[in-house]
């Protein structure tokens, strides 16, 4: 883990100049093996330092890719000058942010490494495992992936810490062919925050989930084409964390409600039924750590919960220092960003609809004609909340009852609309942590929610 070396440059921050010096360390590690072939063997890391600082309202930002206390003196500096260059170009002068609180946040947890040669053996030994225990399938991928932050922040007026986020998976990933020969497709991620040895010491744990993605991609490779149509479906929680985040979420990122988001002018209006809150987690979930803690962000701000719909009314934005001061808000720590090279932005971290008080069964035996939507392999949305997502594992409800399973469809609507649709929520969240989004740079993400019960419109074939 990163050593600091910051400490003392703190004495080169400005009276009245609001600054951010940011060390940080990004490492990434990738295996992957292909119906028993090592086809990638990856391993990455990069290191630097940036500084940000905010005069009379402008802000400069500046770094270096070296992690030394030389590095960290260049970038405070060319920050500073940015700032002054800026000020020079426009007359107004705008109030500083106000600072939400100072002190330390303690180190939460650690970053272990782990040879590359025993993250190769754990790929063989599922891949091996699946090879004999499922000879029929057409195509078998096992990818492992870790990624993990750590970073050494120091603020002129808000909480300084040293943060780490190491989070690992594996991707298993298989095919087979229709009877008309059609090639199907399904995977699972195992793993989450934490590191290699929290999750993969003993391969055989991850058996069972294997089995249920393999009766799945059995029961898919007899599936059958949605009926397209406005329909009556229960979303599986993976599917409601998706929407959560791509339909809902980005809509209520300040710096994009300010772009034009049609969350701007439903602020403190109904956009969902009653039954819907919706909550973008800090670091902690029903009393256990949440799948990608957050304790500060690259502003400084201590990272708490941001209530965003309260009882189907829209209450809030996820916001960074500028945008709270501009729409009279709190920050609660939703600056961040991926590289030490990059600016902070406004992001999401664990963003979720809370549970109802339904079980799944419930859901689906209420349900006389419709699907049963569980897993989505990719989505998009725009920022009037239009939604497209892809449905890669699904299936019919008859009479209460689940049918056959679907083929691969897409479900499509307006986020807003839709959620005013929902009359059932199951009594469990379902949580995904592996996922990147991709607004503007990378950031690891994660996304959950409850079954829900729902209209939607949904593809055919």
């Amino acid at each position: 883990m990163l050593q600091d070396v910051l400490q003392s440059k703190c004495a080169l921050f400005a009276d009245g100049v609001q600054t951010v010096l940011r060390g940080q360390e990004n490492r990434s590690r990738r295996v992957v093996i292909m119906k028993g072939n090592l086809v990638q063997n990856a391993r990455s890391e990069s290191k630097g330092v940036s500084a940000r600082v905010n005069r009379d309202g402008k802000f400069g930002f500046a770094s270096v890719a070296e992690y030394t206390p030389e590095a960290a003196e260049k970038v405070i500096k060319a920050a500073t000058d940015n700032a002054l260059l800026l000020g020079r170009h426009s007359d107004s002068k705008t109030a500083l942010p106000a600072s939400f609180g100072t002190g330390t946040i303690p180190l939460y947890g650690q970053i272990v490494d782990v040879e590359q040669k025993l993250i190769i053996e754990l790929c063989r030994t599922i891949d091996d495992h699946i090879a004999k225990t499922y000879p029929d399938l057409a195509s078998r991928t096992v990818v492992y992936t870790e990624d993990s932050l750590d970073k050494i922040i120091y603020t002129s007026d808000a909480f300084n810490g040293h943060i780490v986020s190491p989070r690992c998976y594996v991707y298993v990933m298989m095919s087979a062919e229709t009877k008309d020969g059609v090639p199907v497709e399904m995977f699972k991620a195992l793993g989450g925050s934490g590191s290699f040895y929290d999750h993969f010491t003993n391969p055989e744990t991850l058996y069972p989930q294997i089995e249920e993605l393999y009766k799945r991609l059995m029961d898919k490779k007899e599936g059958v084409y949605a009926e397209a149509g406005y329909k009556t479906v229960v979303l599986g929680g993976m599917m409601g964390g998706m929407l959560a985040h791509e339909a809902v979420g980005h809509t209520v990122e300040a710096d994009l409600v300010r772009g034009g988001s049609v969350a701007g002018p439903n602020l403190g209006k109904r956009v969902a039924s009653d039954l819907v809150t919706m909550v973008d987690f800090a670091h902690t979930y029903d009393g256990k750590p949440a799948d990608l803690p957050v304790y500060l962000d690259d502003e400084g701000t201590k990272a708490e919960d941001a209530v965003l719909i309260k009882d189907g009314i829209l209450v809030g934005y996820m916001n960074d220092r500028e945008s709270a001061a501009e729409y009279g808000m709190t920050p609660v720590g939703n600056a961040r960003g991926w590289n030490f090279s990059d600016e902070p932005l406004i992001r999401m971290r664990n963003t979720c609809i809370l549970p109802g008080k339904n079980t799944v069964e419930e859901l689906i035996a209420s349900v006389d004609d419709g699907y049963y939507l569980i897993d989505s392999g990719n989505g998009q949305a725009d920022l009037t909340g239009e939604f497209m997502f892809g449905v890669t594992c699904g299936y019919e409800i008859k009479n209460g009852k689940l049918g056959r399973a679907l083929l691969d469809t897409t479900v499509s609507g307006v986020a807003f609309d839709m959620l005013k649709t929902v009359d059932m929520a199951s009594d469990k969240v379902e949580w995904s942590g592996s996922g990147f989004c991709g607004k503007k740079q990378p950031m690891a993400v994660s996304m959950g929610g409850p079954h829900l019960r729902c209209k939607i419109m949904i593809g055919g074939r």
